[in-house]
């Protein structure tokens, strides 16, 4: 059998993965919260635990291995653009998870074992409250319920961080309510226009973080083998989730092996929106980027390591996947053992895709199946290499005749809305009409030369 091995975050160092259980391995993702397009930042953890995912399911088996990636659909970002848009919460998150599975899956992405979502499980957030409040980790004041972080004495040891780097270096809310300023909230009141659950602390709702502590028990148990995520949820959230669960199952060690993905950049600098420099999936699949392009690019840099995402970097992956596809063909090779030995070294996916290079070249008749190991030149997102390239002229002409059709349709200009529709469409440009604005989208039949009578 493959031998894999992890960098552990908690101990800091590459280890021997040794599943508990390995006919019934544990892997636990946290999730996006729904209230908007999920950005590259967001989709970075969902491609890398893809490849985890996909590299267990390979070594164990497929049944042996049960993934969690739960929804946050109860959180007050979603309160507040509920609000904002006017509608309903579950309204809302309704819209914005199918938006983020959509665009999930057009990365390739696999679907996850079991996706919960929060909402469904709050009864399982209120009894891991009660059991930590009579154990004498937390606290119920003023309407809410604090775990106490005194009672813990490994607190801080998955960030290596001291007590006051982490009041320094988190918002950490202060409260009159609270014994110390590092306790955290497992439970808070709610007003009668939030949404909330009867409560042996009143009408109220959970905390963030005793939402993942409960979705984990629920469905991996009290311990499991893998628990991952982005960086910026090392602190304060994974770790606040070991310490509620070490502390409502004594003698649990709650996820043995913690894995870690780095943040992305945009063309050097942290991506904002004050920026102007935000890019969500949507943004780029609009723009006719493949979703197996996005996931190249993701893929091309160590996964603990920061990735900048660069234009350039995007032409090069089409570039290159469009020369493998066409080397591919049907190939029913097997795959090279040496990506599967790159992929089994701390998912190290740039030297897997450095092996892909070569068999290009040495063995193509391998290709296909030696890819597929990082979900790649699958059938799901095969079929746009086939499909014409519109340069950047065209793409901004396209653009603008958008944006003209948008503005002529709130002037009730139909007839020059409709116009500009039917002639995209004859051009080979299919327009589908979304929350966000109308999306593009390139037909084989597409034919720039049509474009310039529309102007």
């Amino acid at each position: 059998m493959t031998e894999i091995t992890l960098y552990n975050s908690k101990t800091r160092r590459k280890e021997r993965f040794a599943p508990d259980d390995p006919a019934n391995i544990g892997l636990y993702v946290c999730g996006p919260t729904v209230y908007d397009r999920a950005h590259i930042g967001n989709a970075r953890p969902v491609v890398v635990f893809d490849v985890l995912f996909r590299l267990l399911r390979h070594v164990y088996g497929t049944g042996a291995v049960r993934y969690v990636r739960n929804i946050t659909d109860i959180e007050d970002k979603i309160i507040a653009r509920a609000a904002e848009r006017g509608i309903g919460i579950d309204a809302l998150t309704a819209e914005t998870a199918g938006w983020f599975q959509s665009d999930m899956a057009a990365l390739g992405a696999l679907p996850p074992t079991a996706e919960p979502r929060a909402t469904e499980h709050v009864p399982g957030m209120v009894a891991i409250i009660e059991r930590l409040i009579e154990r004498g980790h937390a606290y119920a004041a003023e309407g809410h319920v604090l775990f106490e972080v005194a009672t813990f004495p490994e607190y801080g040891a998955l960030s290596g961080r001291s007590t006051d780097d982490m009041i320094a270096g988190a918002r950490v809310e202060v409260a009159p309510y609270k014994r110390d300023p590092m306790d955290f909230v497992l439970w808070k009141p709610s007003t009668a226009e939030q949404p909330g659950w009867q409560s042996p602390w009143g009408r109220g709702r959970p905390g963030w973080h005793i939402e993942c502590s409960a979705m984990s028990e629920a469905l991996l148990g009290t311990e499991f083998d893998i628990h991952g995520g982005g960086a910026d949820l090392q602190f304060p959230h994974h770790e606040n989730e070991i310490a509620q669960s070490c502390c409502a199952n004594p003698g649990s060690g709650f996820a043995r092996y913690w894995l870690h993905n780095g943040m992305i950049r945009v063309e050097g600098q942290k991506m904002s929106k004050s920026l102007g420099n935000f890019i969500t999936v949507q943004d780029l699949l609009a723009k006719g980027i493949p979703g197996e392009v996005v996931r190249f690019v993701i893929l091309s840099t160590h996964y603990r390591s920061a990735l900048d995402w660069r234009e350039e970097k995007v032409a090069e992956a089409e570039k290159v996947l469009r020369r493998w596809r066409n080397l591919a063909g049907a190939g029913a090779g097997a795959a090279d053992p040496a990506v599967l030995r790159a992929l089994a070294d701390d998912l190290n996916t740039p030297g897997a895709m450095a092996e892909l290079h070569r068999i290009a070249a040495d063995d193509p008749g391998r290709l296909l199946a030696s890819a597929g190991r990082l979900g790649l030149l699958t059938d799901d997102l095969g079929g746009w290499n086939e499909a014409p390239v519109a340069g950047g002229a065209a793409m901004e002409l396209i653009s603008e005749l958008l944006v003209e059709r948008t503005t002529a349709r709130k002037a009730k200009d139909f007839a020059r809305a409709d116009a500009i529709r039917d002639g995209l469409i004859a051009a080979g440009v299919a327009v589908k009409d979304t929350p966000q604005g109308p999306q593009p989208e390139l037909t084989p039949g597409f034919d720039p030369t049509k474009l310039e009578a529309l102007r």
